[in-house]
């Protein structure tokens, strides 16, 4: 029970660093101390926990690795974005968008749907440049396009296999991945319709009649191209060799700099304009916090204090992965954690109810939505410059569409 405590405690000092104007890295770095400090975290234990990491984890799921690549990843995309600027091509691209989808809403929702399907931490950022440009141009406030990049940026988590925790489940279940596919579908489907009722209907103001969506097709595309293009490298990097984001975007900035032959002599302030210490301050106290979750064993002792209360089954199924999500912000640990508890309950093989691990997906994943802790969310507040209490309060409405079809999806299976 302390360690719940703990933890909303930290959490309730984020929130309080926030209103007050403290900038979200540092309010992220002095929680994690928090938590530390109410945990009982011994400088020991902390550094035992890091050693672990690096005996038991793959180089990729390690602190160090992660601080280092997740901050050259947000910095070079402040870079990409700069370049673009600098280059006219994101100027380029809001035309080309509305005149290729015509429909603003669909476009400002296509960007980071897009980009969601480049499973890789921190990956926000690459739809973040795209998203604001066109949603300051067609006059949607801050907070909103946060949540609108934030929200449709994860809505494959629960069916593309590209995201570990989808396989990973198949496998602890012994189901099929055409069984969970076609069950958790329905969160993304009923998700994406909660983020087009709550996000999207209310943002765009009515269409002008000075917006130049009147270009060719062709051109259109060319200019979309021309920004996409940079990205699609990154993708195509990482999913074909293998060559993590951070690097193929480094790579992919070089190779738009050439391609628009801007003079060497420019680079440097390019870069330069990448810079951004919050950013470095705000992931390395989202990894702190982590670390002092898993060296106060806080979340083993949170599923003990639930296991021990005896509360409905379909309760415990749902707000379990929720809870675990909230207090970690990250999906593979809430899986690894919760779901072994979990299979008694949901079944395995032929004899799974598979709308059962919907539901506890749906809770999962709305967690996820709902948490300060979670980066992705941090990292959009930050780049948006919208307060983060603001942004959650936006994605309620959606949240509840994604938790309805978890419960849907478990009454549909008996």
């Amino acid at each position: 029970m302390y360690a719940l405590i703990a933890m909303v405690l930290a959490l309730a000092l984020l929130v309080v660093l926030l209103r007050r104007n403290i900038k979200l890295g540092r309010s992220m770095l002095l929680s994690a101390v928090g938590l530390a400090v109410l945990l009982g975290v011994r400088p020991s234990e902390f550094c035992r926990t890091v050693v672990d990491e690096w005996h038991n984890k793959p180089l990729s799921q390690t602190t160090g690795y992660l601080l280092v690549t997740l901050t050259a990843l947000v910095m070079f995309v402040n870079v990409l974005g700069t370049a673009m600027k600098e280059t006219g091509v994101s100027q380029r691209l809001v035309p080309a968008l509305q005149g290729l989808f015509r429909s603003r809403r669909f476009a400002l929702a296509v960007i980071p749907l897009m980009m969601g399907l480049l499973p890789t931490p921190g990956g926000i950022m690459l739809s973040a440049p795209m998203v604001r440009d066109l949603g300051d141009h067609v006059g949607v406030d801050r907070t909103r396009l946060a949540a609108i990049n934030f929200f449709f940026r994860h809505q494959w988590e629960t069916v593309w296999p590209l995201f570990p925790a989808v396989p990973l489940i198949q496998g602890m279940l012994g189901i099929s991945a055409y069984a969970l596919i076609s069950h958790n579908i329905a969160i993304m489907l009923l998700g994406t319709l909660g983020g087009l009722i709550f996000l999207l209907l209310p943002a765009i103001p009515p269409k002008s009649q000075e917006d130049p969506s009147s270009t060719g097709f062709v051109a259109n595309l060319r200019g979309f191209a021309d920004a996409f293009w940079p990205i699609a490298l990154v993708a195509v990097l990482y999913a074909a060799v293998n060559i993590p984001p951070a690097i193929g975007l480094l790579l992919a900035i070089f190779a738009f700099l050439l391609f628009h032959k801007v003079g060497t002599r420019r680079w440097a302030s390019i870069f330069k304009s990448g810079l951004e210490p919050d950013f470095a301050l705000l992931i390395l106290g989202a990894l702190l916090f982590k670390l002092n979750l898993e060296a106060g064993k806080t979340i083993p002792a949170v599923v003990q204090f639930l296991s021990q209360m005896n509360v409905p089954k379909h309760f415990v199924i749902f707000f379990l992965p929720l809870l675990v999500a909230y207090l970690t912000g990250v999906t593979m640990p809430t899986v690894a954690i919760t779901f072994p508890f979990l299979a008694p309950f949901i079944g395995a093989g032929e004899q799974a109810k598979v709308g059962l691990q919907t539901l506890a997906f749906s809770g999962l994943v709305c967690g996820l939505l709902a948490t300060p802790v979670h980066l992705c969310l941090a990292l959009s507040a930050s780049y948006f410059e919208a307060p983060l209490l603001r942004i959650l309060l936006r994605l309620a409405g959606p949240i509840v569409f994604v938790a309805a079809a978890g419960v849907l999806m478990a009454v549909l299976s008996g």
